[in-house]
């Protein structure tokens, strides 16, 4: 248990172990907090979204008290949150849109475990990445959504590859964090907050514009 107590300094901005050390990085994760509540307000009538804006406030708090305190437990409380929406997302999509039954929405969700594991040491042989490599598998993902769901629902497909331009923005600043921070000291992990917040809200958007659009689709919802 002593392991989960254990110190962490993986960011450009943290010189040292005190609970403000990274106070861009602490601050930015607010974005998070204002994505969600605006896609709350946006979301009305569709319950898993807001589910989603919840999951996307957590991913805020998470994020705050893993680089206040920057230790592995708050670390797990940093990348659980992620995983939860993004598996929830999966469901979504897989019910309302491509209408899956509940239990096969939920079996395909998950296998986005087993994907994301088994693709992660694909990306890790792009140098670029660095630690960022365990999240490339998700705008992969969403891109081959987009490309499948082209045909049925181009709205909902070009929203889908926006998110994807978001994400990819959002993993560079993540990525080159360590590279300029020679020439910028507070780095630039406090932009993949900030990108990721508009990614993730952007996401809830596109789906509960596509609910709106197609109300009476999907198992899952009523006829």
């Amino acid at each position: 248990m002593d392991g989960l107590w254990r110190q962490m300094d993986e960011y450009c901005e943290r010189l040292g172990p005190g609970y403000w050390a990274e106070p861009l990085n602490a601050l930015t994760n607010l974005a998070f907090l204002l994505a969600a509540w605006l896609m709350w307000r946006r979301s009305a009538s569709v319950p898993l979204a807001r589910v989603l804006c919840v999951v996307l406030a957590v991913i805020g708090v998470g994020s705050y008290l893993f680089h206040t305190h920057a230790q592995v437990w708050s670390a797990i409380l940093d990348v659980v949150p992620i995983l939860v929406y993004i598996l929830l997302y999966v469901f979504a999509v897989n019910r309302d849109v491509w209408g899956m039954p509940v239990w096969l929405a939920v079996l395909g969700g998950l296998l986005f475990v087993p994907y994301a594991v088994l693709t992660v040491p694909l990306w890790q042989t792009l140098p670029v990445l660095g630690g960022s490599a365990g999240y490339v598998s998700v705008p992969v993902l969403i891109a081959i959504y987009a490309l499948l769901l082209w045909r049925r629902f181009a709205q909902l497909a070009r929203g889908l590859l926006i998110g994807v331009g978001l994400l990819m923005l959002s993993l560079t600043a993540r990525s080159v964090d360590e590279t300029f921070c020679a020439a910028l000291p507070t780095g630039t992990h406090f932009l993949w907050h900030m990108l990721n917040a508009v990614m993730l809200g952007w996401m809830i958007e596109v789906y509960v514009r596509h609910i709106r659009a197609h109300p009476l689709e999907g198992p899952g919802r009523a006829r």
